[in-house]
């Protein structure tokens, strides 16, 4: 994966009008605290520190911009399902990633990030069907793929294609042979877009 080494943090916003300005397609990543976002950003980026992981879940309280070379931006969003903030706060994040998520026009798909280990939570469910609501586009992304047998990774990802519909993909920070799918993956949603805007 050494032809992204040259991705970086670009910048992070609160809410839409502080994002930056810039036309290459963007990927806003969705998923539970720690489900693996920032894992997925530093294995997609061959480095192991351009993201910073935490264990404690809901550390991420912005929107943080991620820039792989000249091809797509990663926007790395705050968790679903878990946060030590008061309830007011947590309305305030969600009004301004519900209007970034509608509004803001670089956005080529979203990636529902879901932990390949547990069965499909109930905020998984809910975020899915917001974003089909609005008819944004969405891929999966199936994470730890590595804590699964591999006799089990397609039955795992043939429930999540069950349940949501769509591309499913399986990735791992720890064992890189699916994350270059991924790459692609994304790499032709980017191209498609570029040309479908000229």
């Amino acid at each position: 994966m050494s032809r992204f080494i040259n991705a970086k943090f670009l910048i992070s916003a609160e809410k839409l009008s502080q994002c930056p300005e810039y036309t290459l397609p963007e990927f806003p990543l969705l998923g539970r605290s720690n489900v693996g976002k920032s894992s997925f950003i530093n294995a997609l980026a061959n480095q192991k520190k351009l993201a910073k992981t935490s264990n404690t879940p809901g550390k991420t309280r912005l929107i943080n911009f991620f820039q792989f070379a000249e091809s797509f931006m990663i926007a790395d969003l705050p968790g679903y399902g878990y946060a030590k903030v008061s309830r007011e706060a947590q309305n305030k994040w969600q009004k301004y990633l519900e209007e970034y998520l509608i509004k803001r026009k670089q956005i080529c798909s979203l990636i529902q990030l879901i932990d390949g280990r547990h069965d499909i939570q109930k905020n998984d469910y809910q975020m899915r069907e917001w974003l089909v609501a609005y008819d944004l586009p969405v891929f999966t992304v199936v994470t730890k793929i590595d804590c699964i047998p591999k006799s089990k990774v397609m039955n795992v990802i043939k429930y999540a294609e069950k349940e949501f519909g769509g591309t499913v993909l399986p990735f791992s920070a720890v064992d890189g042979r699916y994350n270059e799918n991924v790459l692609d993956y994304i790499l032709q949603l980017s191209a498609d877009t570029e040309k479908s805007s000229f």
